[in-house]
């Protein structure tokens, strides 16, 4: 601990006593820079998947003209990335018609009242529109009271951590009860319209293909994350503290959005992972002070979720180990902001985390922005399966995804 800040509060006349003419006060406050939290629960988690599947062949088998024309070796996706497939939505389906599904697994997860909820964020990048708030569906569906602040948060890969801590500090300062975090990603346009404009453009060369390489991993999933009061949690999953730090100098290392009607995206992989872990390893050392844990005492972590040779390499920037991380992105893609907390309802599920868990969410996405978590894991309601690796990463098959959601308490 440090004093990081310092508060002049008066002044008092008391000349006889001290001798003096006036005495002046000052409150001194001591605490680890970073956000803290001693009120606030992960309670529930709920999360939706597409039950379509592209695989990274069938993705190369659309590429086949360009393919040809540059010749590039088969099995290239999968080998650079370490993402085996992705899922994808049918088409016509509206972002909020997912994170309906997901919030009311986590509220039925949960047990609690929905009237004691008393904020509602969708944190995606994909929306059903620009305005109103995609949130403003989601919260009429899901029949929460009228007194709920109902907003969208946009942050790239990063909207739902923001989103949950939104809703940790309104629970913290006492001004809700419980709040929900919901979002859905749909890669649908951006994967169909990248192929398409790689097989048109004979222009391209291997060196000019580089930045449409990440649109071809983006996976389509949803989540809810609900977050309580202690007092009215039945899981006692306490948020311990976070920490955030923006790189924003490398804001132009991946850009995305409509470009003559079509959802394209650029992203220089190599500088965007290069930077990404000088921006991870600086904000992990804030965090573990934040925390006041050390590297060791950390059990559990959960990553975003880029692919493999991010994760590997993060991993190990940060010196941790990856037997104590759990993975989707080779079944899953890239799914952006509702990646981590899909993986952690499937972590949570699947018994990868224990009780008393020391649980790390490691959040990072373009911009560049890194969030932080750190989570006291207590009690999982999930049933719980035999895992038969210690994470998917390294299983020969997916895990059963008819079970959609996953809470901490009884």
């Amino acid at each position: 601990m440090r004093v990081v800040n310092w508060r002049f509060t008066g002044s008092k006349f008391a000349s006889d006593y001290w001798n003096c003419n006036w005495v002046y006060a000052f409150e001194v406050r001591l605490y680890v820079e970073g956000m803290h939290y001693r009120h606030v629960c992960i309670e529930s988690l709920g999360y939706t998947i597409p039950e379509e599947v592209v695989t990274s062949d069938d993705v190369e088998r659309r590429l086949e003209p360009l393919y040809r024309r540059l010749k590039l070796p088969e099995g290239r996706l999968e080998f650079m990335s370490g993402i085996r497939e992705r899922r994808l939505w049918p088409r016509g389906t509206r972002p909020s018609d997912k994170s309906i599904e997901s919030g009311r697994q986590a509220i039925e997860a949960s047990g609690i009242d929905p009237g004691q909820i008393g904020c509602v964020i969708h944190g995606s990048v994909c929306r059903d529109q620009l305005e109103p708030a995609t949130a403003c569906r989601v919260h009429d569906a899901l029949g929460l009271p009228e007194t709920c602040l109902v907003y969208d948060v946009s942050n790239a890969c990063l909207g739902l951590l923001n989103g949950i801590l939104q809703i940790a500090n309104l629970i913290e300062l006492g001004q809700i009860r419980a709040g929900l975090v919901v979002g859905t990603e749909d890669s649908r346009a951006l994967l169909e319209n990248t192929i398409d404009e790689l097989n048109r453009n004979e222009a391209l060369t291997r060196e000019s293909v580089k930045p449409a390489f990440a649109s071809l991993t983006i996976g389509s999933a949803s989540a809810a994350v609900l977050l309580v009061h202690e007092t009215i949690s039945r899981t006692k999953n306490r948020l311990v503290a976070a920490r955030a730090q923006a790189h924003t100098a490398h804001h132009e290392l991946c850009a995305g959005g409509l470009e003559a009607e079509a959802t394209l995206m650029q992203t220089d992989s190599e500088g965007l992972l290069q930077q990404g872990l000088v921006a991870g390893a600086a904000t992990f050392g804030d965090f573990l002070k934040a925390a006041q844990w050390s590297r060791d005492q950390i059990d559990k972590t959960i990553c975003h979720q880029v692919g493999g040779t991010h994760r590997r390499m993060m991993l190990q920037s940060l010196g941790l180990s990856e037997e104590r991380d759990f993975a989707t992105f080779p079944w899953l893609g890239n799914t952006g902001s509702v990646a981590l907390p899909v993986t952690l309802a499937m972590a949570a599920e699947n018994g990868f985390i224990k009780q008393q868990d020391h649980v790390a969410l490691l959040g990072i996405g373009s911009g560049i922005n890194c969030l932080m978590l750190a989570i006291d894991w207590q009690r999982s309601l999930a049933k719980m399966r035999p895992v038969a690796a210690p994470h998917f990463a390294v299983s020969e098959s997916p895990p059963d995804i008819n079970r959609r959601t996953t809470s901490a308490s009884k």
